[in-house]
């Protein structure tokens, strides 16, 4: 009988991207568990500041921005959030718009308690270059990016293209007061 050594290599290459995710989840809500435990036997200092930190961070997230799809489909409304306005961005790292308007959307969504971006990613991984043949391109016909969908709190979809990008423009200028 011939052992084979664990190692994160042999053993996370035949998960798939949602597998990683989860196991990521899971050591990430562990780590929160020992650094409050430290804190909680009397750790102090920096230390204890950084684990106290760490601990809300990962019990705490911030869920108003999510990255879904990674070129594969997706159906829009498993992303909706009872209550809640929900700002799709069609996105590519390769695109300088988006990546120009990426940090004001963020911002939107970090200032807003109504608002979750999520952003679609429209590569597939391993594809450089906007990935126009993607199946997320191809499922809602892309023809530019960024491309915005904006849904209400009740799930209807508000505005899209031009219309969701004045919209967003309009709730970032009430931010600046």
């Amino acid at each position: 009988m011939t052992s084979r050594a664990l190692t994160p290599t042999n053993e996370l290459e035949e998960r798939s991207a949602e597998e990683m995710y989860w196991i990521g989840m899971a050591h990430m809500y562990l780590m929160a568990q020992s650094f409050e435990a430290a804190v909680q036997s009397g750790l102090s200092g920096e230390r204890a500041e950084f684990a106290a930190d760490m601990a809300s961070w990962v019990t705490n997230p911030v869920e108003d921005v999510r990255v879904v799809s990674h070129g594969e489909q997706i159906e829009l409304t498993d992303c909706l959030v009872p209550g809640q306005t929900v700002i799709f961005d069609f996105f590519s790292k390769y695109c300088p718009p988006c990546v120009q308007l990426a940090p004001y959307m963020e911002e939107l969504a970090e200032s807003r308690d109504d608002v979750m971006l999520v952003t679609v990613d429209i590569n597939r991984p391993g594809v450089r270059g906007i990935d126009w043949e993607s199946p997320v391109a191809r499922q809602f016909a892309l023809r530019s990016i960024p491309h915005l969908k904006v849904y209400g709190p009740d799930g209807a979809l508000v505005a899209e293209g031009d219309q969701a990008r004045a919209m967003i423009i309009q709730w970032l200028q009430d931010l600046e007061g």
